[in-house]
């Protein structure tokens, strides 16, 4: 009896790869995921096909160590002599968890002054306001709890701004964020400190990143000017008894930037008593009551709540009284 030739089947090798759950981010696969591939052969044996594995190959992802600072601050922020506050955004730009060294720098070139720098806070309640006594203080060395990847962090630069300073000088705060792990050239090696044991690798941005805050000074003042016209009962200006006084004052606000919260009130004088309706801004009258708008009078005084108003703006208010 004549045994059969061997014979290999012209059979594709079918590649087989097994990857860990894992989820994308911008640094590419999680740290410490582990990729498994085993090939596979199959073949005529003479007696059936028959399929054979390879070894399995296992190989963990290292750690990049990568970061990006931003300045949340839609342009300079105004401020005058006292304190300020600067916001950052510091985001995990690698594929595993890592904390960032945080180094805020008042000296930068070209600035008209420099600020102290009072603290670092983290925006701990997520509302991108600073809360004093709510928003987490970083103590020195000013260091994040770790970042997952593409995760954000919000942070407050707390600056003194000296007196002194002039209206319209511009400062600049640096603001460097550095993994804890290392920094370096894109491509420096931290042997078995990523995740898992598996290496940390620095990214292209260098494992570290800053960005600049900037401050404007913008002193501004508010003048009052207060006039009175009188018209009598007869059609002249004596200022007997019946006669009407229209009383005006003007806000002017100069310098440059702007004042909030501005409130005008005004008390009726002894011997007077308010004429009601008569309270206006700018010429729109106003309702004497607490409502919607910006006033309120009655026998006692007017209150304008005026609210933010810019440098450069005149705001005029107008009541009149008759005299008893």
């Amino acid at each position: 009896m004549t045994q059969a030739p061997f014979r290999f089947a012209a059979a594709p090798l079918a590649l087989v790869a097994a990857f860990a759950a894992t989820s994308a981010h911008a640094g590419g696969v999680s740290a410490g995921t582990l990729i498994e591939n085993t090939a596979s052969a199959t073949y005529d044996g003479g007696a059936g096909s028959v399929t054979i594995p390879s070894n399995t190959v296992t190989v963990r992802v290292d750690e990049l160590l990568d970061v990006t600072v931003t300045s949340l601050d839609s342009g300079a922020v105004s401020a005058a002599p006292g304190s300020a506050v600067l916001t950052f955004e510091i985001t995990n730009t690698g594929n595993g968890p890592e904390a960032y060294a945080l180094t805020a720098n008042p000296a930068v070139a070209g600035n008209d002054f420099d600020t102290t720098v009072d603290g670092i806070a983290v925006d701990t309640n997520g509302n991108g306001v600073y809360d004093p006594g709510v928003d987490q203080l970083l103590t020195g060395p000013e260091t994040t709890a770790p970042l997952d990847a593409d995760e954000s962090l919000t942070v407050f630069v707390l600056v003194t701004v000296p007196g002194g300073v002039l209206d319209g000088d511009t400062s600049d705060v640096d603001l460097l964020a550095e993994a804890v792990t290392g920094t370096g050239a894109p491509g420096r090696v931290f042997a078995g400190q990523g995740v898992g044991g598996a290496d940390a690798i620095v990214g292209a941005t260098g494992a570290d990143a800053n960005a600049l805050g900037s401050l404007t000074v913008g002193i501004t003042d508010v003048d009052l000017i207060k006039s009175a016209s009188v018209r009598d009962p007869f059609g002249g200006s004596g200022n007997v008894p019946g006669a009407t006084i229209t009383y005006t004052i003007r806000a002017e606000i100069t310098g440059s930037g702007s004042v909030s919260d501005l409130v005008v009130t005004d008390a009726v004088p002894i011997d007077t008593s308010y004429v009601a309706g008569s309270l206006a801004l700018d010429g729109a009258t106003l309702t004497d009551g607490a409502d919607g708008d910006r006033g309120t009078a009655n026998a006692s005084g007017i209150s304008v709540d005026l609210g933010t108003v810019s440098a450069g703006a005149s705001r005029s208010i107008t009541f009149d009284v008759t005299i008893d």
